[in-house]
C-alpha cells in the first residue's frame, strides 16, 4: 500500500471485499475499522471513508430533484476538478438511463468532496458507489461494474 492512501482507496477496498450491507451498516463500522487498519489503511483515511459514506446517504435522502428536462451546467470549481471527459461520461450514463439526474448530482457532490485528483477511474468508482447506495439500480450497477473492472465500453 502507498504511504498516502486516499478515502477512495478505502472505499474501493470495502466495495471489493464486503457486500454493501456490511459496509453501509454503521453497526459494522468498528469491526471494519479494525480489519481496514489490519489491511494497512491509516485510521484517518478510514474515518474519512466512513464519513464519506454517511454523507452520501444523508445527501441522497435530502437531495432536491433537478427539474425534468433541465440541462446541467458545471460551476467553475466543478469544471476545474471534473474535466470534460468525465463530464461527458456522466452525460453518457445519464443519456443511457444508467444514471438519473439525482444520481448525477450525488456523483458530482461526492467527487467534489474527495481530495484526490479526479480522473476517469475515480469517476467510475464514485458512480459505482453512488449506484450501490440507490434502490432500483441493479442493471445500471452491473453495467458500470463491467466498465470499472474490465475498463471497456458497455457490452449490452
Amino acid at each position: 500500500m502507498n504511504i498516502k492512501e486516499s478515502v477512495l482507496d478505502v472505499l474501493m477496498y470495502l466495495y471489493e471485499n464486503y457486500v454493501e450491507q456490511e459496509f453501509a451498516d454503521s453497526a459494522n463500522h468498528d469491526t471494519l475499522r479494525v480489519e481496514l487498519m489490519g489491511a494497512g489503511f491509516p485510521e484517518e483515511e478510514i474515518n474519512h471513508a466512513f464519513g464519506w459514506l454517511s454523507d452520501l446517504t444523508e445527501r441522497r435522502d435530502n437531495l432536491v430533484n433537478p427539474a425534468s428536462g433541465s440541462i446541467r451546467l458545471y460551476g467553475s470549481a466543478e469544471q476545474a476538478r471534473i474535466g470534460p471527459e468525465s463530464q461527458g461520461f456522466l452525460l453518457y450514463l445519464e443519456q443511457l438511463g444508467l444514471l438519473s439526474p439525482q444520481g448525477r448530482e450525488l456523483v458530482i457532490d461526492r467527487l467534489m468532496s474527495i481530495d484526490d485528483d479526479i480522473d476517469m477511474e475515480r469517476v467510475k468508482w464514485v458512480v459505482l458507489l453512488v449506484l450501490i447506495n440507490q434502490t432500483g439500480t441493479d442493471d445500471a450497477l452491473a453495467q458500470v461494474e463491467e466498465m470499472v473492472y474490465y475498463d471497456g465500453e458497455f457490452l449490452h
